[in-house]
C-alpha cells in the first residue's frame, strides 16, 4: 500500500503521478478503532509567536501513531515566545518554498475572500478570534491552489485548529457539501441530498446540494472520486463557497496533509468539469 510519504525516485513529488491520485490509498489506521471521529478536537496550544515544529506538535484527537497520529508536545523556548505566528516553518511552509509556492500571513488584500470561504465551511465552529494564517499559494498539477491554517487566539497562545486547502474556480460551481456520513450535519437548511447510486459509497459519504445540478451528479457518481474517498479515513469535508472548492480537516497543515487534500481536490474539480 502506498501512502503520502511515498516519493517519486526523481525526488519530484509531482513527477510521474496521475493527477487523479487513483493509485494512492490512505493508511487504514487513520480512522482508529476506539470509535472516536478522526480529527475531532483542537491542536495542542503553542505560543502565539510561533508554532512548534511538526515532529514535536501534538495532533488533535487521533489515537496511536502513524502519519497523522499524535506526537508529544514540548515546552516552547524563550526565543519562540517573541515571534508572531508564522505557521509550520519546517513543514508545510518549507514544502511550499521547495515547490515555488508563495507565503503570506493571511492579512493581505488577496487573502480577504478566505474569510468568506471559512465562514461557509461545514465543520468549523468559528469565533471572532478565528482567522486564516500561514497562507500558501501555488500550482499542483494543472490547478492553482491555496492552503492555510485557521487559527484562534487564547491568552498568549495561537492554536492552528483547521487545515484548509482550496481551488479558486474560473467558473461558477453550484453550492454543495460533501461530508462523511458519520459526521453530524449543521447549517444544512436549503440543501438536498444527492445520492450516488453506489450503496457502499452512500453509506460512508453524503453530498448535499443547493440545487439539482448535472455537475453535482457527475461529481458524486465519478468513479475516481468515489475510489479516492472510500480509500480515506473519512476525516475531511468538502464544500463550495466564495468562488472556491475547498477541503478541511481539524488539524494544522503538513506536507502530507496538503498533498492529500490536493489529490482529492484535483479529482473533485476534474469531475465537476470546471477549473
Amino acid at each position: 500500500m502506498s501512502s503520502p510519504r511515498d516519493r517519486d525516485p526523481s525526488g519530484d513529488p509531482f513527477g510521474d503521478r496521475p493527477d487523479d491520485g487513483s493509485g494512492w490509498q490512505e493508511p487504514s489506521h487513520l480512522g482508529g478503532d476506539d470509535g472516536r471521529s478522526a480529527g475531532q478536537g483542537a491542536s495542542e496550544p503553542v505560543p502565539s509567536e510561533q508554532t512548534a515544529p511538526p515532529e514535536q506538535q501534538e495532533r488533535p484527537g487521533r489515537p496511536g501513531g502513524g502519519l497523522f497520529g499524535p506526537r508529544g508536545p514540548r515546552k516552547p523556548g524563550v526565543i519562540e515566545e517573541v515571534f508572531t505566528y508564522e505557521g509550520d516553518l519546517v513543514g508545510a511552509q518549507g514544502w511550499a518554498l521547495q515547490h515555488g509556492w508563495t507565503i503570506s500571513d493571511g492579512g493581505g488584500a488577496a487573502d480577504a475572500p478566505l474569510a468568506e470561504l471559512i465562514a461557509a465551511a461545514p465543520m468549523m465552529r468559528l469565533s471572532k478570534d478565528h482567522r486564516p494564517a500561514s497562507v500558501l499559494r501555488g500550482r499542483y498539477g494543472q490547478l492553482e491552489m491555496v492552503a492555510f491554517d485557521v487559527v484562534y487566539a487564547t491568552g498568549r497562545y495561537v492554536v492552528p485548529q483547521y487545515a484548509v486547502t482550496a481551488v479558486p474556480m474560473l467558473a461558477a460551481v453550484p453550492r454543495f457539501r460533501l461530508s462523511p456520513a458519520r459526521f453530524w450535519k449543521h447549517r444544512v437548511g436549503g440543501l438536498m441530498p444527492v445520492p450516488s447510486g453506489n450503496e457502499t459509497f452512500d453509506l460512508r459519504w453524503s453530498l448535499l446540494a443547493g440545487e439539482d445540478s448535472p455537475q453535482l451528479h457527475r461529481l458524486v457518481q465519478d468513479p475516481t472520486v468515489q475510489g479516492l474517498l472510500l480509500g480515506t479515513d473519512d476525516g475531511d469535508e468538502f464544500w463550495s463557497a466564495a468562488g472556491h472548492v475547498a477541503a478541511v480537516r481539524p488539524d494544522g497543515h503538513r506536507p502530507e496533509l496538503l498533498e492529500h487534500h490536493a489529490r482529492l481536490l484535483s479529482a473533485l474539480v476534474g469531475a465537476l468539469g470546471v477549473g
